[in-house]
């Protein structure tokens, strides 16, 4: 077993000053700090636990969470995933605080600023893709507070990890299954939450660049943004199909797809519908036939993941191996709906 003195020896410093870089204590040169976490990754240090709570007891970590919205169904499922593992870290005297906020810009910085003042030391973050709040990340991370970003990414930005789905990969997917749901011509509709969250764009060009290298009998007839709130899915769906009414084929990106199926419904038309994530409402539309398939992304595990990352590299000074947590996608259909749920996969989890 790796020990700190090892650390120090092969990095030519003193115990305390690889304690320090762990720790983030005091000062290091950078160049120093760098060079110690490379040995300590090299070597796969794992830190004593015993030691390790003992140190987080006495330094009383506080983490950030900001989720969007509490009208979007599925950030319910990374929430419980964020609390499962907030329960776990209680014995080690960490305490997160979580938030749920809109799709707005001003209100996630708003956020940040409150869980700042309130001492955090790490946030995990579902960000809004805006200049501002790259900016605030780096500030963040400047101020030796890590920004674990979840669900959705922020490019460019300072943060330590993201952890979610490949979204540009889940476009590719739901192109696949168009195609293979009908060989023949499509009048496709795009219900989106928002251009300015980026695993929804990153959705739509993953879709676009599949259709037009394989599948360029599918034609985008439309896209509508409905920011994941059901009463406007339901009226920017409403408004798309009869603005289109060739339209046979309906993808949505993310959230407000109970509303946007409910105008589905009403206006008699019968387009060949895929969708992401399975909360309860869109898993009732999947098993009544009203959606063809919907794309799993694992919201539990990505709470408590995310929160998991955090905790090891303010503990242990250990970033992730990769900056890119992917979880897994996985196609639900009616015929394997139950045995989806059986698995868990974030579902039925308690």
């Amino acid at each position: 077993m790796t020990t700190l003195k090892e650390i120090a020896d092969l990095a030519g410093v003193s115990r305390g000053t690889v304690d320090r870089v762990l720790n983030h204590r005091g000062s290091v040169n950078p160049k120093t700090a760098e060079k110690v976490m490379n040995i300590v990754q090299a070597l796969n240090y794992q830190p004593n636990r015993a030691g390790t709570a003992l140190a987080a007891q006495k330094k009383k970590y506080k983490i950030g969470v900001i989720l969007f919205g509490r009208s979007n169904l599925f950030f319910d499922d990374v929430m419980r995933g964020v609390r499962a593992k907030a329960d776990d870290l209680k014995s080690y005297g960490i305490t997160t605080i979580t938030r749920r906020v809109d799709f707005d810009v001003n209100a996630q910085l708003t956020a940040i600023d409150e869980l700042v003042a309130e001492g955090i030391n790490g946030l995990v973050l579902a960000p809004y893709n805006d200049t501002a709040l790259r900016g605030r990340i780096d500030e963040l991370s400047d101020s030796n507070i890590p920004v674990v970003t979840i669900n959705t990414d922020i490019e460019g930005s300072s943060r330590l990890a993201y952890v979610g789905s490949d979204y540009y990969q889940g476009g590719c997917i739901a192109a696949g299954l168009f195609a293979l749901a009908a060989p023949g011509a499509l009048s496709l509709g795009i219900i989106t939450g928002s251009d300015s969250v980026l695993c929804h764009t990153e959705r739509i060009r993953g879709l676009q660049t599949t259709l037009a290298g394989s599948y360029a009998h599918i034609n985008i007839v439309g896209v509508a943004e409905n920011h994941d709130d059901e009463i406007e899915s339901y009226t920017v769906t409403r408004e798309l199909l009869a603005k289109h009414p060739q339209t046979d084929a309906l993808f949505f990106t993310a959230g407000g797809i109970y509303g946007g199926c409910k105008a589905v419904t009403e206006s008699g038309m019968h387009p060949r519908i895929i969708t992401f994530d399975e909360v309860p409402t869109t898993l009732e539309l999947l098993k009544n036939g009203t959606i063809l398939a919907t794309i799993s992304q694992q919201p539990y595990h990505q709470g408590y993941h995310a929160l998991d990352i955090l905790f090891e590299y303010l503990t242990s000074g250990i970033r992730p191996e990769n900056e890119l947590q992917y979880v897994a996608h996985s196609i639900v259909i009616r015929e394997n709906l139950s045995e989806h749920m059986a698995a868990g996969n974030g579902i039925k989890k308690s």
